[in-house]
């Protein structure tokens, strides 16, 4: 006897429907799975049969045959074991063909005949045909931000069985508590001075713009970059989906109650390998901290302490706002469209730029500076030195302006990015600036002159005209950008002490 079951598995952060085909037959007895199996779905041919025996219901004495379909496709995780036994269930006659029409099945099965959930459980119930799904208990909160799906759950496969035979009615857990996100929580308004700090904030998170600062230890630098989040919009409802499914296959963690709609903040160690920042993996190919950042902000601090291995990997995601992850075992494109902020010390020893309490050596500056390629510092939209406050801004300064207050400034300017057809000005092209950030005379000499000079490529032009027209959007101005937008958008463009001399003065071009 044949049966057929629905369910789904996980192709980096999207769902893949899979058709579970189970033939039972008289013959020597045996248990065989084929259709690409990887190691941990094999293996559910053991914990099948230990659960479905634990759960008190026969295993057929018979030779049974287990397809996932489609056969090309290869088959990753533990996620159809429930699946499997629901299969083997039917083919068997314990469980009727109509009993189980309609529904899909998503969950790991424990040997005790439990019902387990798996990584992706959001992306998984995306992908199944039948508009019923059925997942472990403490998967249903996030099977149920799905949408337009009736999610099911059990405790334990008998207890399933008896469900789906009409013996009791499906029970549902309790709802779970509302949780608030609490990404971007910290106050703008908390930081004493640094007023091109806050600026260039401001700048960025209208802009989308990334942002580099580069300054003593305690100036401030990580202070600054944890509120940027709290400047960004609620990301829509289909980035929010995105999100939360990047977080439910990762198993960054998913809120129970809602999807994500704040923009998420990731800040890796920078001991982070390649893997863990761009994602992929030698087995399953999984999401990495710049997939989990998307909509948000990814905050490298201490850059100059990563891999410049590592950081270059950034160049071609930060510029088209996907990874693409190839492996032996197939190809992935994961969400990478996040705001990079990094942070660093000047040099090892954090004090070049003050005379005579620098201790570093030149040959240990420039050891420092190459780990950052010139193409990833032309990827920073602003670039920015932090000085440490002074004693009078830290005791008897005045407080900054709230996150509240700036953040109404960042939606109306992203409104003006809306009406132009994107969501932030740093994703405009070269031929789209021509039309929407055309530049007033003044404003046309002063880049001429920049570029003559060897201070701009023309990326670099590129890219201070968008920081120009965020300028000019924030304070409620309709283009040409004028000689002021620019000259701000070049000085922070070009504000930095160098990082491949000393402290001599020069700038990063």
């Amino acid at each position: 006897m044949t049966a057929r079951i629905s369910s789904a598995v996980l192709q980096g952060v999207v769902g893949q429907a899979v058709a579970v085909e189970v033939h039972v037959s008289d013959g020597l007895p045996g248990f065989t799975i084929v259709g690409l199996p990887d190691a941990s779905c094999r293996e559910s041919r053991d914990r099948v049969r230990a659960a479905v025996l634990s759960s008190g219901l026969g295993w057929p004495n018979k030779r049974v045959t287990v397809n996932l379909a489609p056969g090309g496709l290869r088959k990753e995780g533990s996620g159809l074991d429930l699946a499997i036994a629901v299969a083997v269930l039917v083919a068997d006659g314990v469980l009727t063909k109509e009993q189980t029409e309609g529904f899909a099945f998503v969950a790991e099965l424990g040997l005790d005949g439990s019902l387990r959930r798996v990584p992706g459980t959001l992306g998984l119930v995306e992908a199944v045909d039948p508009p019923c799904v059925v997942v472990a208990s403490d998967a249903h909160a996030e099977a149920s931000l799905s949408g337009g799906r009736e999610i099911y759950c059990a405790k334990r496969l008998k207890d399933l069985v008896k469900c789906l035979s009409g013996e009791v009615a499906f029970a549902f857990p309790p709802p779970p508590p509302k949780i608030a996100h609490a990404a971007g929580a910290e106050d703008l308004g908390d930081v004493r001075g640094q007023v091109l700090g806050r600026r260039a904030l401001e700048i960025a998170a209208a802009g989308g713009h990334h942002l580099l600062m580069v300054g003593p230890p305690g100036a401030g630098k990580t202070m600054l970059a944890r509120r940027l989040p709290g400047l960004l919009p609620p990301l829509d409802i289909e980035a929010a989906r995105v999100v939360t499914r990047v977080y439910s296959a990762g198993d960054f963690g998913v809120p129970t109650s809602t999807l994500i709609t704040q923009p998420p903040f990731r800040a890796p160690h920078h001991s982070a390998t390649m893997v863990a920042l761009v994602g992929g993996g030698s087995r399953a190919l999984r999401p990495g901290e710049i997939s989990a950042a998307h909509g948000g902000v990814l905050f490298l601090d201490e850059l100059g302490e990563f891999s410049p291995v590592v950081l270059d990997a950034l160049r071609q995601p930060l510029e088209e706002g996907v990874i693409r992850v190839s492996r032996a075992a197939g190809a992935v494109t994961f969400p990478a469209e996040f705001v990079l902020v990094g942070s660093m010390n000047p040099c090892p020893c954090g004090n070049a730029g003050s005379p005579g309490r620098c201790r570093c050596t030149d040959a240990a500056r420039m050891r420092y500076a190459r780990r950052l390629s010139g193409p990833l510092l032309d990827r920073f939209d602003m670039r920015l030195f932090v000085q440490r406050p002074s004693a009078e801004e830290l005791f008897r300064g005045e407080p900054g302006e709230p996150s509240a207050a700036v953040r109404r400034r960042v939606l109306a300017a992203r409104e003006h990015a809306t009406r132009r057809g994107i969501r932030h000005n740093s994703m405009l092209s070269s031929k789209a600036l021509e039309r929407e950030a055309p530049l007033a005379p003044e404003a046309a000499r002063m880049a001429e002159q920049a570029v003559a000079s060897g201070q701009l490529s023309a990326r670099g032009l590129q890219r201070v005209r968008c920081v120009g027209l965020t300028i000019c959007d924030l304070e409620g101005r309709e283009p040409p950008l004028r000689g002021a937008d620019l000259a701000l958008a070049l000085q922070l463009r070009n504000n930095p002490v160098s990082l491949d001399r000393s402290y001599a003065g020069s700038h990063v071009a």
